[in-house]
């Protein structure tokens, strides 16, 4: 999994995505389409395949960077796009913010957290509703299909069994 920045440098030029390039451009909702509803692919967003793809690109030299202690860390370009905000909603690297701002913001990500462990749990239980009962009823259904299958099979081995002339010599 890529870092939150990664870049390729190529022909003095940087290639990298950011929230605008992703979900608001034609090529962006393709690559989206292209992803499907995998979580762990949209961890991938700002990665260096997710670039290539983007931008058709081939060759260049990666580069990602997860320190954010110094701007001096990222080409002047990206420093400006990170200061811009352009890479909202691909990441969160709190070595942007103050320790008070970092404070607040555990507060309210724990929050969300707790939140969406509620949803979560009801959503499941609302599933579990739905899921023991239809399961049940396949149960019935599996139950009444195999023991239709037995009487089939049993019934068919002993009528040719019934034959003498179907009978292995031993049983003849």
């Amino acid at each position: 999994m890529c870092q939150l920045v990664s870049w390729i440098e190529k022909d003095k030029k940087l290639y990298y995505l950011t929230h605008d390039l992703i979900w608001n451009t034609k090529r962006g909702k393709e690559y989206l389409d292209y992803l499907g509803n995998s979580p762990y692919a949209l961890g991938d967003l700002p990665g260096h395949g997710a670039i290539r793809w983007y931008f058709e690109l081939e060759g260049g030299t990666e580069k990602e960077v997860n320190d954010f202690s110094k701007p001096k860390n990222f080409p002047d370009e990206i420093v400006g796009a990170i200061k811009g905000g352009e890479f909202r909603g691909l990441g969160t690297p709190e070595g942007l913010l103050k320790q008070s701002a970092r404070e607040e913001y555990q507060k309210i990500r724990q929050s969300a957290y707790e939140e969406y462990q509620k949803i979560r749990q009801l959503a499941r239980e609302e599933y579990e509703k739905i899921e023991q009962p239809a399961y049940a009823e396949y149960q019935k259904i599996r139950q009444s299909a195999y023991e239709e299958y037995q009487k089939i099979r049993q019934s068919a081995f002993w009528d040719l069994f019934a034959d003498t002339k179907n009978r292995v010599k031993a049983w003849s």
